[in-house]
């Protein structure tokens, strides 16, 4: 009985567990007819719509600033070097690296004993060479007396001899006579030629002289410069940089000892391109006298000065390219020979231009307006200037248009597009989501998506029931759940 009754109960199991999968199978291929048979839903197409924003065209004049950058520098810059060989004996107190010195000031002397002493004698041989002057001048004067005199012997020998003449030709006197006063009178005018030769042999002396005096005068002067070379002066009011020395020691000719910088006739030197150059160019081709403002960043406190344009490099300058600008500083408060400053020089102003953000223009020198519709147009435009972030552009088409301001790769020509405007308020409807009206049919079949979800939590199985029973159901809504649960 007992293997009997258990016989009977594995039977009755065996079909219990038969009849269910019988049923289970049944279920499952209900499903799946139900499945194949059921008409897939096919999602609307819509347009895309791309939110942009966008800035009115103005046409207006504006001035282009150019910027560069470069380093400040003095145009008065002179290197104090030693003339003469020596040794410091004496330094200004003022005469230490930054130490302002004004005009004519005494900066330093180099020991003038040996100069003194050539000065010394040069001026001893100055007396000597005057003494040798006023001889000369006097000898001159006894010559020219002694000449003086042999003429007045000859004029009285000449007179005895036309007497001795006179007295022979009337028989009165002798032929000897005649002789002996026409020897007397030759003899007189041989020595008044020799007081000549010694009056020119004198007046010789005297052109010696002073030729030996002006070597004399210029021997002096020259050891006047050498003793004066040995006192080093300040030629202008400056600052004193890059100084080497200190008292005591011993220099040599031409030796560097510091660099007088003359703080207030600053000028800051800058290169720019070659288009750049040309922009700065009058009519003449000339560079103009263009306003500059000079700017020293110092992480919040900014040195700032204001200048013009003063010259151009005369060469482009070995393995450089562009060209090399200066321009004079007014007034340069804190600037410092060596900084590296920005410079911004102010173009001459630019008639009927467009002023829109750089990111508005692409490669090709176009951009993208918003048409009656409400879709894209591309405009070729003409690039003028470059301003920062911001872009001068020129083009007779842009009158009166809105212009995207910023391109991405999804923008293009004959896209739609939702303006957002510049101060207005579009902020609301722009956070709207689309709104679809459904057909009965497609509202039942989502229901029926959402109820039968097993996984999705109540409240927001409720809130999205509570959107399906609305008249107008967000887009965003019925493609999560279509792609979820593969309606």
């Amino acid at each position: 009985m007992r293997f009997l009754r258990q016989s009977l109960m594995g039977l009755f199991l065996l079909s219990l567990t038969l009849g269910l999968l019988v049923y289970a199978g049944t279920l499952v291929r209900d499903a799946v007819q139900a499945r194949l048979n059921d008409t897939p839903n096919m999602p609307e197409a819509r347009e895309r719509v791309f939110a942009v924003n966008v800035t009115p065209a103005a046409f207006e004049t504006v001035t282009p600033v150019l910027t560069a950058f470069g380093e400040v520098q003095s145009s008065r810059t002179l290197e104090l070097r030693s003339a003469v060989e020596g040794t410091l004996v004496d330094l200004a107190p003022e005469f230490v690296e930054g130490g302002r010195v004004s005009e004519g000031q005494l900066l330093a002397r180099i020991d003038p004993a040996d100069m003194q002493s050539e000065f010394d004698r040069a001026e001893s041989a100055l007396l000597d060479a005057e003494a040798e002057l006023r001889e000369a001048r006097r000898a001159v004067g006894l010559e020219e007396d002694a000449l003086g005199a042999a003429e007045e012997q000859a004029a009285l020998r000449q007179r005895a001899f036309e007497r001795q003449q006179n007295l022979a030709d009337r028989n009165v006197g002798t032929a000897a006579a005649v002789e002996e006063a026409e020897l007397a009178a030759s003899s007189a005018r041989q020595a008044v030629v020799t007081r000549r030769q010694s009056v020119a042999q004198a007046e010789a002396r005297v052109d010696q002289a002073e030729t030996s005096l002006a070597r004399a005068r210029i021997a002096r002067a020259e050891a006047q410069r050498r003793l004066d070379e040995t006192e080093i002066r300040a030629e202008f009011a400056a600052q004193l940089s890059d100084v080497s020395v200190v008292a005591g020691r011993r220099v040599s000719s031409n030796e560097q000892l510091a660099v007088l910088v003359d703080p207030d006739a600053l000028e800051v030197a800058f290169r720019v391109s070659t288009q750049q150059y040309a922009r700065l160019l009058d009519e003449q081709g000339r560079l103009r006298a263009a306003p500059v403002q000079a700017s020293l960043d110092l992480y919040g406190t900014n040195l700032t000065a204001t200048g013009t344009l003063s010259r151009e490099g005369a060469s482009v300058g070995e393995g450089q390219t562009g060209r090399q600008l200066y321009a004079r500083l007014d007034r340069a408060p804190g600037f410092k020979p060596g900084d590296f400053v920005t410079v911004e020089i102010t173009e001459a102003p630019l008639e009927r231009v467009v002023r829109l953000p750089a990111t508005a223009l692409d490669a090709a020198g176009a951009v993208l307006v918003v048409d009656a519709e409400d879709r894209l147009e591309s405009i070729p435009v003409t690039l003028l200037r470059r301003q920062g972030d911001d872009v001068l552009v020129r083009g007779d088409a842009l009158e009166g248009r809105e212009v995207v301001m910023e391109r991405t790769p999804l923008l293009g020509a004959g896209i739609k597009v939702r303006p957002l405007r510049q101060g207005a308020a579009a902020a609301a409807p722009a956070a709207l989501p689309d709104l679809v009206e459904l057909t009965e049919d497609h509202r039942a079949r989502l229901v029926a998506m959402v109820e039968g979800n097993s996984r999705m939590p109540d409240d927001a199985k409720e809130r999205i029931l509570a959107q399906l029973s609305q008249e107008r159901v967000p887009a965003q809504v019925i493609q999560r759940i279509e792609a979820r649960m593969g309606g």
